[in-house]
């Protein structure tokens, strides 16, 4: 059994990756590039980041059987893998209760005003001089876009903090305790203090977040992306930060990453970054459930049965 995982990794991932996997299988780690190619020919299975698996390079995978995706499979082309006949399947979910940490921890950071006292201190500057302002998130009404797995469990964690839910989904399914209002993605956008996006990266939803939207928001709010950064058009959100449409804004994943350093999003002081960390709750570039999610999947596959999370249908 040979796995193929592509991304980049640091040494150490690399190893605690490999280790992770049972010690019977050739699993190879490589960078986007030429190496993939060297080594597609015979892999069993596929694990790709930061390369987009299309109907050119399947073609060469003679012995492919499975793509397997973290949450996010916008890389894929899903109708080449069907043609191919080999499984696609993500692992949506495993990573939920950590990007909804994440969501709650950027919002307390941002309402809180933590990045600002946190350099005050350090910097030894008289408290006479503090310009603090802050809020509670209690009554504030949180707009979630998505409501998969992350979007309930963050709409579980605004409950318990005494905040607003309203939810935008294109299924609609409420979350049990019926605690979340529904409603029409305009409705969300225009009355909800913070507006935070947990949706799959498609067509349907490319860019979705635009100069119109960011129009229709409260000058006071704050929007959040933990999702995909294709969502969004960043440019139009650098232009409503500059032009004040909206009051900030917390940012996990960009249109291209990593994030350049000469992005203006670096440059305001009302925006607070991650590097694309908010689904790792165990280490950088690990995350236990995740590969085990990878692991049992692989081994469905391996024993003739259908992927868990399959985004595709083998005849």
């Amino acid at each position: 059994m040979k796995i193929l995982i592509v991304g980049y990794f640091t040494k150490i991932a690399k190893e605690n990756i490999i280790r992770y996997f049972p010690a019977d299988w050739n699993v190879v780690m490589v960078p986007p590039g030429k190496e993939v190619l060297q080594h597609i020919k015979d892999c069993d299975v596929m694990i790709p980041e930061h390369i987009s698996v299309d109907s050119a390079l399947l073609s060469m995978a003679k012995n492919l059987k499975l793509v397997q995706t973290g949450a996010g499979f916008d890389n894929i082309d899903i109708n080449a893998c069907t043609h191919f006949g080999i499984w696609a399947a993500n692992a949506a979910g495993v990573n939920a209760q950590a990007v909804a940490e994440h969501v709650m921890a950027m919002m307390l950071s941002y309402y809180k005003n933590i990045p600002y006292l946190n350099d005050f201190m350090k910097n030894k500057t008289d408290e006479k001089q503090l310009d603090y302002t802050g809020s509670e998130l209690k009554g504030k009404t949180i707009g979630i876009i998505g409501l998969g797995a992350v979007g309930k469990k963050l709409a579980e964690f605004c409950k318990v903090f005494g905040m607003n839910v309203l939810a935008y989904s294109r299924s609609s399914v409420i979350p049990s305790g019926c605690f979340v209002k529904m409603t029409n993605f305009d409705d969300l956008i225009q009355v909800s203090d913070i507006v935070s996006v947990h949706t799959a990266l498609n067509q349907q939803t490319k860019r979705i977040i635009d100069q119109a939207v960011f129009k229709k928001m409260k000058r006071s709010a704050l929007f959040i992306n933990t999702a995909r950064g294709g969502i969004v058009n960043e440019k139009d959100l650098i232009e409503a930060l500059k032009n004040k449409n909206i009051s900030g804004a917390c940012l996990d994943v960009f249109e291209s990453e990593p994030l350049s350093f000469d992005s203006e999003l670096r440059d305001f002081s009302n925006v607070i970054l991650t590097p694309h960390t908010a689904g790792m709750p165990d280490g950088f570039k690990f995350h236990k459930k995740r590969y085990d999610f990878f692991i049992n999947n692989i081994k469905r596959v391996e024993n003739g049965e259908e992927p868990k999370n399959k985004l595709n249908q083998l005849t």
